[in-house]
């Protein structure tokens, strides 16, 4: 490899770097609520705005969500692998969580861009 070669992958990388740091920090709208589905059915949406514990009884498995602070983790699953738990909190739209052995996937809707269809008019307690 030339020097250009290096000199022309360093750009592209730090492009793409700024990139993704002005998408998590400046265009990512926080979201108002987290949609829980279980294997493509909804099971229910829980507001971002009150803690709470949402705990997801399946005959797949167990999981349980947790909200605090405007944010939502999966704080236990008893599945093999476990990297549902090592997935980071989830606030901004569009961001989620995904416990495949359990077919449970967290999902943060609402918000600045939301419509109706995203965000029911009901949340499950």
């Amino acid at each position: 490899m030339k020097k250009k070669d290096i000199i022309l992958i360093v750009l592209v990388l730090l492009l793409a770097g700024g990139l993704f740091l002005w998408r998590q920090m400046v265009g990512a709208k926080e979201g108002a609520a987290v949609r829980v589905t279980v294997n493509g059915e909804v099971y229910g949406v829980y507001s971002l705005l009150e803690p709470q514990d949402i705990v997801i009884d399946t005959e797949l498995g167990h999981n349980l969500l947790q909200i605090r602070d405007g944010k939502a983790v999966m704080a236990e699953a008893d599945c093999p692998d476990g990297y549902c738990r090592q997935q980071s909190s989830i606030r901004h739209n569009h961001q989620t969580i995904v416990c495949l052995p359990h077919k449970v996937v967290a999902e943060v809707v609402g918000g600045e861009e939301s419509t109706d269809e995203q965000v029911p008019d009901v949340v499950v307690k």
